[in-house]
């Protein structure tokens, strides 16, 4: 039977998404957001979840939806703070003691998901030496420097957002809409992207940012 990873709904493309879920989702910036599957996460009502984004509260993702809809129990970002005055949703339920919080160096962050991906259980940063980042880590030397243990992140679900999917699940993405989503798709058991055009015919090889190897299920949302 021929590959063809496009699915025709957001129902198909969570299929089998559980609750204590550890979700990737990607976007920076403004942009790579998978928005219409996140809206579908919280509509689905998945709970318990562990949310790894980049920011927790940026204002263009919609991640704060499953934060402000009590279906996140843990996140795990590079940026907590909102941009909004006053405190989110989020920085609420935190200081509340209702939310778990991990917060790691944007770099380490990054580290941490390209480790998952590529079987590297955990490494060694001098980043966050000396923080409170680094409390209750183990610490070792090298040299004469000081370097942090970072266990590698590994997610049951990556939301991806790219711009142009082939029916073999194989992605490009549009200048920075890259981001997290090449190595959060690596390091996912099931990776979804939403992507503006999912077309029949292969994209170049040249153009391939993910390989298909890495993704599940793909869905068209155009914009």
């Amino acid at each position: 039977m021929p590959i063809d990873k496009r699915v025709a709904s957001t129902a198909e493309a969570l299929e089998g998404v559980s609750d204590g879920a550890t979700v990737l989702c990607s976007g920076f910036g403004g942009a790579g957001f998978a928005n219409v599957l996140i809206r579908a996460l919280r509509e689905r009502g998945t709970r318990n979840l562990t949310l790894v984004s980049n920011s927790a509260t940026h204002r263009l993702s919609l991640t704060h939806e499953l934060i402000e809809a009590g279906l996140v129990r843990k996140v795990i970002c590079s940026a907590a703070r909102g941009h909004a005055p006053g405190l989110s949703a989020f920085e609420e339920l935190w200081k509340d003691g209702k939310i778990e919080l991990v917060v790691l160096p944007q770099g380490t962050f990054a580290e941490c998901l390209r480790a998952g991906g590529a079987g590297i259980p955990a490494f060694y940063t001098p980043s966050g030496f000396g923080t409170e980042l680094a409390a209750g880590k183990e610490v070792r030397r090298f040299g004469d420097r000081d370097y942090v243990l970072e266990t590698a992140i590994i997610g049951d679900l990556a939301l991806v957002r790219a711009d142009v999917a082939d029916r073999w699940g194989n992605l490009s993405f549009r200048h920075a809409q890259a981001n997290f989503g090449p190595a959060m798709a690596t390091a996912a058991k099931l990776t979804v992207a939403e992507v503006r055009v999912a077309q029949a015919e292969p994209i170049p090889p040249a153009q391939v940012q993910v390989s298909g190897v890495f993704v599940n299920r793909v869905l068209a949302v155009g914009g």
